[in-house]
């Protein structure tokens, strides 16, 4: 993608996502899951249930390829 992650500085965000342009994009709250998250805790069968159901729920269509959003989607989940 292009992007570069680091821990967010951003009080109550997981991760932020420097962009090719220089933007940098706050993404993943603190407090709730992600993919790996769930993988490590509850199992992969787990994981990928809420993976799907994540998706569904998060409809990034015409969003921009660095969007908050698609970021997440393609990063976290």
């Amino acid at each position: 993608m292009g992007v570069t992650i680091t821990t967010s500085t951003k009080k109550g965000k997981k991760i932020d996502v420097k962009t090719p342009d220089g933007k940098i994009v706050s993404i993943g709250a603190t407090g709730y899951k992600d993919y790996e998250l769930y993988k490590k805790t509850e199992g992969i069968e787990v994981a990928n249930k809420k993976r799907k159901a994540y998706r569904a729920r998060h409809k990034c269509e015409g969003a921009s390829k660095y969007s908050p959003c698609n970021l997440a989607k393609n990063i976290l989940w």
